[in-house]
Order: structure tokens, then sequence, then C-alpha cells
């Protein structure tokens, strides 16, 4: 089975599986792997056609559903029970998708700002010739059409230095089409049902980046069909956990303390 670059970090209690968005690489974690090691494992994965990973030539390849069968896998590959799990922006739709089929297997999930986690059909139907337009735009000019999406890390303005320069040199080494084919494959797939996710039993975290106004909509849906839903809110845009690392920080080592303690006692 083909699987996604991933690296495992040292630390203590449950692995933890740590899943970044569009366009982002394991340095979207940077701020966050200390204090996240003193109650769980990292397993960093990037996605296909981002960083390290490998980019397949198959759009289907691409297909949340692979990414759900990839990250199981590496459960079975690391040969623990159950887990905690982390999504940021598109890897918090994967991360969704994951937990709904693998409850089981899930001790907490915490996720950021994410609209691929909760869009609907319209907003499917509205962003995807844009992705069909990336795709043909990067077979013609490559990587320079990948620094003129409106996320690329070379445009965040809300980043330290120091972390936007490390998403920057990683960004070098995603695939262009790889990338492209994940924005269209990966991001716009058909949403998830709302009726599935009112089924949602394991304990969620969404630690809301309260700046980011395009995001305020969904985060109503979220709490309207998420069962066992929490929220904290922090002073930051989309990318929560690089934008306002300390509170990110702090609300996800109490959520994974608390719900650690569960396989202790187990």
């Amino acid at each position: 089975m083909l699987l996604p670059y991933y690296e495992v970090r040292e630390g203590k209690g449950p692995y933890v599986l740590m899943v970044h968005g569009f366009l982002s690489s394991r340095a979207q974690w940077l701020p966050n792997l200390d204090a996240l090691s003193t109650v769980c494992r990292p397993v960093i994965v990037e996605l296909f056609g981002h960083g390290r990973s490998p980019a397949p030539k198959d759009p289907a390849d691409y297909a949340p559903e692979r990414y759900v069968m990839a990250f199981e896998h590496i459960r079975r590959k690391l040969g623990v029970d159950r887990w905690f799990v982390i999504g940021q922006s598109l890897g918090a739709g994967l991360t969704l998708r994951y937990v709904l089929a693998h409850p089981s297997r899930v001790l907490a999930h915490l996720l950021t700002n994410s609209s691929t986690a909760f869009s609907n059909k319209n907003w499917v139907q509205e962003v995807r010739p844009g992705t069909e337009k990336l795709i043909a735009v990067v077979k013609r000019d490559g990587a320079a059409a990948l620094e003129r999406v409106a996320v690329h890390p070379k445009k965040a303005r809300r980043l330290a230095p120091q972390f936007k320069d490390v998403l920057c040199t990683d960004a070098k080494l995603h695939d262009p089409l790889g990338a492209a084919y994940t924005a269209r494959y990966t991001s716009l797939a058909d949403p998830i049902e709302a009726a599935l996710m009112e089924t949602n039993q394991v304990p969620t975290l969404l630690v809301c980046g309260t700046q980011e106004e395009r995001f305020k909509p969904l985060r109503r849906v979220a709490e309207q069909i998420l069962p066992n839903l929490e929220v904290i809110e922090a002073e930051a845009g989309h990318a929560v956990n690089l934008e306002a690392p300390d509170a990110f920080n702090r609300a996800a080592v109490i959520f994974f303390r608390r719900h650690g303690q569960i396989l202790d006692m187990g």
C-alpha cells in the first residue's frame, strides 16, 4: 500500500497522528512538538505531493478514503490499539473522516479551522473550477503556479519569521502536480454527511482561530452537528497552532491529558 511520508517523534504517552493542511508540511507543527511530547508521541504525516511524501500520478490516490486507509495502516504498523488524532485545515477534513470510520481507535480528536471538514455541496461546486484551473496552470508553469496560490506560505502575514521561513523552504519540496491534485481530489471530495457526523462519539476539541471570518458560519455548523464537541477560542486566524502556539499548546495538553487517562485506566 502506498503511504504518505511520516515520522515518529519522541514523547510520553499515546501516539498522536498529526495531519497538516494544503501547501504546508511537517513544519506546521514546529512550535507545538515540545509541549505535545509531554503527553503524547507525535506521528507527523505529510500529504501526498507535499514535502517528503510521494506524489502519485493517479488522481484516485488522493481521495480521502485512501488517507483513511493509510492512517489505519500506520496505526497498525505502530502496534497500538488507540491513539490521539490532530488535523489542521485540510488535514482536519481527513482526520474527521478517519475518526468517523474508526471511532474505536481514537482516544480523542483535536482539529482547527477547516472548510473541508464542514463544507457542503454548494461550496464544493463553487470552488471546483478554480482547482481544475490550477491543475492546468501547474502543468504549464510548474512550481511558479503554486507560489501564486493565496495560501502559499510565502503569502502568510501572521506567522513568526522563523516558522514562515521553514514552511517556505519545505514548499520547494512540493510536487506541483501532486499539490494541485490535492486541491482538486482531496479537498473537494464529496462532503461528509451531517447525519454521519451526528453519530460521532469521540471526544472532539476545536481550537478555533476567531479572526478568520470565513470560518465563523462553519463553526456554527460544527457546534450544531458534532456531539462531544468542545470549542476553545484563540486570538488567531486560520493557522491557529502557528499563530497562537501558547494557547493551542495549553488547550491540547489539557485535552489529551484528560483523555489519555482513559487509556491508563484501561
